[in-house]
């Protein structure tokens, strides 16, 4: 499976938005190889590397000036949206994608609970999009260290769980529960 076929399918032009998404998609596979080598040898390091390049696929359609996106979507549904998007490629195109898709779904915060969408009215399905294999853990965790806005460098571990804080101790427990899992300090 070539991820970057299937970018280049949804993403024909070479945009800002492509370039953007390419960097970040990049940062967050070579954490997430980095992550893998040193803690978890034993995983799938070609589903990582194509997850994590994929995981963002769905930003295409959402809006979010701030990081060049200027679809009509709310922002949070991108997991959502890419993992349609990636079962539609899946049907047309013939092949199985389908940990992909799960992986865009389940990489957003330290995953979503269904109760959580409930209570913050988040304007996707309410149900549970938390991470379950190890490599939708290790994808969901690479991705906090880099964001798509301003400083696109790594950010340090202490700032992400300050950062994931605001959202209450459950997501925070999540991401510590992460980082302990793949002995990230």
């Amino acid at each position: 499976m070539d991820s970057l076929e299937i970018i280049r399918y949804f993403y024909p032009e070479e945009t800002p938005l492509r370039r953007l998404l390419l960097k970040h998609s990049a940062q967050v596979r070579d954490k997430a190889l980095a992550i893998l080598a040193q803690a978890a040898p034993e995983l799938d390091s070609r589903l990582v590397a194509a997850g994590a390049m994929l995981h963002d696929i769905g930003i295409l359609h959402c809006r979010a000036p701030k990081i060049l996106c200027v679809g009509t979507e709310p922002y949070i549904a991108h997991g959502v949206i890419g993992a349609r998007m990636l079962r539609e490629y899946a049907r047309t195109h013939g092949v199985e994608l389908e940990a992909y898709a799960r992986i865009c779904e389940r990489h957003t915060g330290s995953g979503l609970t269904a109760e959580e969408v409930r209570r913050e009215s988040l304007p996707i399905p309410a149900r549970d999009y938390l991470p379950e294999t190890p490599e939708e853990k290790l994808i969901c965790l690479a991705d906090k260290f880099f964001s798509k806005s301003g400083d696109l460098r790594e950010k340090p571990l202490e700032r992400i769980r300050h950062s994931m804080l605001k959202f209450g101790p459950a997501p925070l427990a999540r991401f510590d529960e992460m980082c302990a899992l793949f002995n990230v300090s």
